[in-house]
């Protein structure tokens, strides 16, 4: 099994946006970017994605949608990811919110191994908004990572400053954890770190995204670098 493949649930962005709204419509994202990196890992071996995502939020805070990104795993032919995923967005009060849902992904292009990768995530996020920006602690398990039976859990923690109007700066930290190196791990690791720092801004109904991360991982498909995006989303 390779250990460059996708490291969490779903894409961030996107379960992210989806909740902070909570859209009470039916909305698609599509998105370009320089490299499709989760958790600091590039799903794309360093190569540009196109990914597009179809969203429909409800009144009440339920969500659902399903999102799809080209990928390449090294030494197979997979080279579609496509996820369902729902979940309910609770505002407890004027500073504090909680996002909770679930996901499964999947994987296409190889008929030999894609459905071997796909899996189940369950996700829970914790927002709490002041004057000094939004701040998240964020968790995602799943009980049969990458197909492969074992455990597995991310835990991250991240804060969003706004510079000036229209303009932020995002600081996050994450550690993905396997709880059975016998059935997933990095190399001779158990877990990971990963760091990015993102500034986001919009202009002309486009949204672009410049982020730095890096993880402790001797990995060139998670080393160092800088990722730039640009995305539209369309109401429907």
């Amino acid at each position: 099994m390779k250990l460059n493949l996708k490291l969490s649930a779903l894409t961030c962005a996107s379960l992210l946006v989806l909740s902070q709204q909570s859209l009470a419509e039916l909305s698609s994202t599509v998105n370009l970017t320089t490299d499709y990196t989760f958790n600091g890992v590039s799903q794309t071996q360093n190569d540009p994605a196109l990914q597009a995502s179809l969203d429909y939020g409800f009144d009440n805070g339920w969500y659902i949608g399903t999102w799809a990104s080209n990928v390449d795993f090294a030494g197979d032919d997979v080279n579609l990811e496509l996820d369902f995923y729902g979940g309910k967005f609770l505002q407890l009060n004027d500073k504090v919110s909680l996002d909770l849902g679930a996901a499964y992904y999947t994987y296409h292009g190889d008929d030999d191994v894609s459905n071997d990768y796909n899996y189940p995530e369950a996700y829970a996020k914790l927002g709490y908004s002041s004057s000094l920006g939004t701040s998240e602690a964020n968790g995602w398990y799943s009980w049969d990572y990458f197909g492969q039976g074992g455990g597995h859990y991310i835990m991250m923690l991240a804060h969003t400053f706004e510079l000036a109007e229209g303009h932020d700066l995002r600081l996050s930290v994450d550690r993905s954890t396997s709880t059975d190196e016998d059935k997933w791990a990095w190399g001779n690791n158990d877990a990971y770190n990963h760091y990015r720092v993102e500034y986001m801004t919009s202009w002309n109904g486009f949204d672009f995204n410049i982020a730095a991360e890096n993880t402790n991982l001797d990995w060139d498909t998670a080393d160092e670098r800088i990722v730039f995006s640009v995305a539209r989303t369309f109401s429907l």
